[in-house]
């Protein structure tokens, strides 16, 4: 009964009244009280007087400022105008992207250069419990990564990386000198970096030694919050690139040497605190607070830039064909072509912070403010959607069967299936804006607001992790 009574609570918050609540709460009520699960095709889709999204809208129809419209194909699709033909990567570029040699399995945020989001183990089929937690001294936003020893690395508003064994036991932890929000990166030799809100950029070697540290910017208040103690923060990744260079931001795009020296420093107009991605050829790609998306050449000088409509803190995702994949805080999806021209964006009721990840079976899986996690098709169409009980900002895991790991502000992660069916959902005791990881064992580390790492084991059952 747990799950109805979560979507109870997400309805009772969402903003589209009327017919489809009460056909909503109806279904919720029948589902209790015969089945204890949802039934949400039994509803006709009525298309509200105010839409919030392309979902709202019946047929072709698009969401345009609050209301549902007439597409004009093919000019338009997914809500959006669309550009002329893109520019197609070169062919080694494309080779490279496409048979997945320039995403090798590290352990950093999104699981690779490109971001993609995929790992490489199946979600387990039945609901895990709560194997142990690691509490520190502040909420875990930071999203996890796994050395290959095992050993969990975790970041926390403390101002702390940590370091923990599979058994839950604390192996060391590293202090900075302010709050992480940067999730962890680990190099091919094994050095770890870490990010911090006291603008530097941290490299920790194999036998937990600080190698040096690298300051991001000038700016003159280095901790607290505002403006300008924010302005140069290293939020942003880090991502290692394919040649072992370091990509972050701050108060511009920063690509650091293995040796903690600066290779070059790209200018922006406002704080980047999305991931950077980098692709075969080393074009680095980023989103900033001055609502555009940036390319920048291995060389640092500037391919392109796109103008959103909000702030861009979503990390970018690179497809097999170069197309680039980002959210922004005007509430869309929007779909690049490696020369920058726009592809299609599609529309959702709220803004989009979570990265995204590109599915096997061929969809884009990114959550939004509005508390709902978009399947969007690679035309730009919608496939589904799975409504949770409060914002998503939690970037979400696939897996090679196309199953889907994120976590919600409802306080729970969920695992779907993959045509957005819910498999299960687990209750912790804060918000879940930690992006999931999955090991090879099928253990789920997550990092809650309630300030513990949290480490989900399945019980022992068949192909619950294999390949």
């Amino acid at each position: 009964m747990a799950a109805p009574l979560i979507f109870l609570r997400g309805a009772a918050r969402s903003r589209t009244l009327g017919p489809i609540r009460d056909c909503l709460f109806r279904t919720l009520l029948v589902a209790a009280l015969v089945a204890g699960t949802f039934a949400l095709s039994t509803c006709a889709h009525v298309e509200p007087s105010v839409c919030q999204s392309d979902k709202d809208c019946k047929l072709s129809r698009v969401c345009e400022r609050g209301h549902c419209v007439w597409a004009n194909p093919p000019a338009q699709r997914g809500g959006a105008t669309m550009g002329p033909a893109p520019v197609a990567p070169p062919p080694a570029v494309l080779a490279a992207l496409s048979n997945g040699t320039a995403e090798p399995a590290r352990g950093m945020f999104r699981l690779g250069p490109l971001h993609r989001g995929r790992s490489p183990y199946t979600i387990p089929l039945k609901k895990p419990t709560v194997a142990w937690t690691y509490l520190t001294g502040g909420p875990i936003t930071s999203s996890p990564a796994l050395m290959d020893d095992g050993t969990v690395l975790f970041a926390s508003h403390d101002g702390h990386l940590y370091a923990a064994g599979r058994d839950g036991l604390l192996r060391w932890s590293f202090p900075t000198t302010d709050i992480i929000f940067s999730s962890p990166a680990i190099g091919h030799d094994g050095t770890t970096y870490i990010g911090s809100d006291d603008d530097h950029l941290y490299a920790i070697g194999p036998a937990q030694k600080p190698l040096w540290s690298f300051q991001v910017g000038s700016c003159p208040q280095r901790v607290g919050v505002g403006p300008e103690a924010s302005r140069c923060d290293v939020d942003a990744g880090p991502t290692i690139g394919p040649d072992g260079v370091i990509y972050t931001g701050g108060d511009g795009i920063y690509a650091i040497n293995p040796d903690g020296t600066l290779r070059w420093r790209f200018a922006t107009g406002g704080h980047v605190s999305s991931a950077p991605a980098v692709l075969p050829d080393g074009m680095v790609v980023a989103g900033c607070q001055d609502d555009l998306i940036y390319a920048v050449g291995p060389d640092g000088i500037k391919r392109w830039d796109f103008r959103t409509g909000g702030d861009v803190e979503s990390s970018p995702v690179v497809g097999e064909d170069g197309t680039i994949y980002v959210g922004s805080d005007d509430r869309k999806v929007y779909a690049l072509g490696f020369d920058g021209s726009l592809r299609w964006a599609f529309t959702t009721g709220g803004d989009v912070r979570a990265s995204a990840a590109l599915s096997p079976l061929g969809y884009v899986l990114v959550g939004a403010f509005d508390a709902q996690l978009y399947a969007i098709k690679l035309d730009g169409t919608l496939a589904w959607t799975f409504r949770t009980g409060d914002r998503i900002v939690s970037s979400p895991l696939v897996d090679v069967k196309g199953a889907v790991l994120f976590g919600s502000q409802d306080d729970r992660v969920y695992a779907l299936e993959a045509d957005g069916r819910l498999r299960w959902s687990v209750e912790l005791d804060g918000d879940v804006d930690s992006s999931p990881i999955l090991a090879a064992d099928g253990t789920i580390y997550v990092g809650s607001d309630d300030k513990k790492l949290y480490a989900l084991r399945a019980p022992a059952g068949p192909a619950t992790n294999a390949p």
